[in-house]
């Protein structure tokens, strides 16, 4: 066995605590290793050169380079090892910088530890095997889940790339939380002057197949080949055969329910279109409140229509969909009312969240763009608008910055100066947070040419009297406290994570943070990538985001999926878990515990069997295993073992 050892200063990061000459000169002495070297940047091209050559000119089998964590740069040297002939799974990293350099001072001790780390790891090289890739067959289609901005634009990338798309979104209407805003910051752009042509595009695509008000049932199956149970939710009505001319809509006699997409600002009727422009122009009857479905009686709308589109009995159906790809974009939800009681909202008609402000805003919204108080109906003369509810509020369990809150609430006082001239914004704020390009310019401009008065501090309660809201709160700057009475209070919620979030991680077999929004596989290097082979997050799924980097990361997921159909075949790493039949009873622990679903039951052979292709390497299933049945490949118990001998 001939092993080759390369050792990297990482510039400074290693070499200023890590004696790296010696611990090449030393590393040389252990039995196997037949060349040692160190560079500056081993990951650069002259280091990757220099792999190159010394396994050519030393005829090296094994390769070991001791540098940063394999999760950095492991694919960069396996490829380096793969050009020079060499099979890339015979070559190892040894972490002497997060485990090593970065966490040690005196010199000395951090190059003897150096040492060991790296006599671990020829250890092991000495058992790994020469693997080769798993290869399947890929299924050249894609499924987006959610078609707010982020779905409609990840999927007219992929369409435009030339592959179907399925999408799947839960709402009546495609377009989400933008479909409901009056104008976009910085521009003031009009949100349905942007969103529409995207819209269109979208629905008249030749190679997007939309399923509205559907949700996800079930997903199974591996990336390439993912099989996907969608459910079609009933609208009663025929959906080929209806023209959205809402002369049901006209005469339908139940008048008061709450418009969710109002943000319960007004109401509607039991058989709806959330708004004029929505796509798929079609109408859905709400069944909770129909007359019909609650005494059997009425079928007005059933009379009226001259489509004859109405269907009473329709039911849920059920469709399976093949993809071997799926983009996640299911967006967000706003803190609960209930959670800040001392402010009241839910109590008091006059305090409200910015998404009811911004359907004031609209000319489509409940009062055609005039900013009135729905208690009254008058025009508030004085507005406060109040940051950070909920955000970076330990105290309410949300340790996080919502990121669009103090853009919004800028964008919000503007609007609301163009529409009312003679009335006065206040905001409560505690840090003014403007990243982005052109944000803090518009910021300024709120405040200096639009007259926005900024208090920075904490409102403590809000009550009523006399018809005002009385906001009380402080202002840090100053020391002093204030008492404001305004006609009408608006709220900066935290943009938290869908309800369902928990469901739909656990149906796609993907991790959630403590916040439970859903989690990339790494922040910086992975960052629309899962732990899921082939599943991908665009937009506020991941956490709080503006449009533009909504946009951003719909078409970087896009283009991972583009990527992932520009090969023939999905090929997967071959470090994946292995079962011994002489050793497995197959009493099914490894299937309980794996969070991938790779392993399943041989009810005919009585074993566990790896569905390698969905296998990610953990060694959950190594660690459960009560009979020693299940190792990994080249991380067996036996390298393990000789692993702790070489440091003891």
């Amino acid at each position: 066995m001939r092993i080759g050892v390369f050792v990297c200063h990482c510039g400074i990061n290693i070499a200023r605590t890590v004696d790296v000459e010696q611990v090449a000169a030393e590393i040389l002495k252990e039995p196997g290793v037949v060349f040692a070297t160190h560079y500056t940047y081993m990951c650069s091209t002259p280091g990757q050169d220099m792999i190159l050559k010394a396994i050519d000119d030393e005829n090296l089998d094994r390769v070991i380079v001791a540098a940063c964590s394999p999760r950095m740069h492991e694919t960069t040297f396996r490829r380096a090892c793969s050009r020079a002939g060499l099979n890339p799974y015979l070559c190892e990293m040894a972490n002497i910088r997060e485990h090593c350099s970065w966490v040690h001072e005196d010199r000395q001790q951090a190059t003897d530890k150096a040492l060991e780390i790296i006599r671990t790891l020829i250890e092991k090289v000495k058992g790994d095997l020469p693997l080769e890739e798993i290869r399947v067959p890929l299924t050249k289609r894609a499924l987006v889940i959610g078609a707010g901005i982020a779905g409609i634009q990840a999927a007219l990338d992929i369409a435009d790339g030339g592959y179907e798309v399925v999408v799947v979104e839960k709402a009546p209407f495609i377009g989400g939380h933008m479909a409901q805003l009056s104008e976009t910051f910085p521009t003031l752009d009009c949100s349905s002057c942007i969103l529409t042509p995207k819209v269109v595009e979208f629905a008249q695509h030749e190679r997007i197949k939309l399923y509205a008000y559907s949700e996800i049932e079930e997903i199974s199956g591996i990336v390439g080949d993912f099989k996907v149970k969608i459910r079609q939710k009933s609208r009663s009505i025929d959906e080929e055969k209806c023209t959205g001319c809402e002369l049901c809509v006209e005469k339908c006699p139940t008048k008061k329910v709450i418009s969710e997409f109002d943000r319960e600002l007004t109401v509607r009727k039991a058989i709806y279109k959330s708004f004029p422009q929505a796509v798929p122009n079609l109408v859905t009857i709400d069944r909770d409140h129909c007359i019909y479905y609650k005494k059997g009686k009425c079928r007005l709308c059933e009379k009226v229509c001259p489509a004859e589109a109405i269907v009473f009995d329709q039911e849920d159906r059920f469709v399976e969909e093949e993809v071997g790809s799926i983009v996640v974009a299911t967006g967000f939800d706003l803190l609960p009312r209930d959670v800040y009681g001392e402010y009241g909202y839910g109590k008091y008609p006059d305090v409200i969240d910015s998404l009811q402000f911004e359907r004031l805003l609209s000319a489509s919204g409940p009062t055609a763009g005039e900013i009135k108080r729905p208690s009254d109906g008058k025009v508030p003369k004085e507005v406060v608008f109040i940051q950070c509810v909920g955000s970076r509020d330990e105290a309410k369990g949300i340790s996080y910055c919502s990121k669009i809150c103090c853009m919004y609430t800028a964008k919000h006082t503007m609007l609301y100066k163009h529409r009312v001239h003679d009335g006065q914004a206040y905001v409560f704020y505690m840090d003014i947070r403007t990243g982005g390009k052109r944000y803090e310019e518009f910021w300024k401009r709120a405040v200096v040419e639009e007259g926005a008065k900024y208090l920075r501090g904490r409102v403590s309660k809000i009550f009523e009297d006399e018809g005002k809201m009385v906001v009380r709160g402080v202002d840090t700057l100053s020391g002093k406290q204030l008492v404001l009475k305004a006609d009408l209070v608006v709220l900066a919620c935290a943009i938290t994570a869908p309800p369902d979030a928990e469901e739909m991680s656990r149906k796609l077999r993907i991790a959630i943070d403590e916040n439970k929004f859903l989690t990339e596989a790494h922040v910086k290097l992975r960052p629309v990538e899962t732990n899921t082979a082939g599943i991908f997050l665009a937009g506020a799924c991941q956490g709080p985001k503006d449009i533009p980097d909504t946009v951003s990361q719909a078409g970087c997921a896009a283009s991972k999926v583009l990527g992932l159909f520009a090969e023939e075949e999905l090929s997967h790493e071959p470090i994946v878990a292995t079962v011994d039949e002489e050793l497995c009873s197959s009493c099914g622990v490894c299937v309980s515990i794996c969070p991938y679903g790779a392993r399943e039951l041989d009810e005919k052979k009585k074993l566990a069997i790896v569905q390698e292709i969905l296998c990610e390497g953990c060694g959950g299933c190594v660690c459960a295993c009560p009979n020693g049945a299940t190792q990994q490949k080249n991380f067996t118990a036996n390298q393990y073992l000789s692993m702790v001998d070489a440091v003891l």
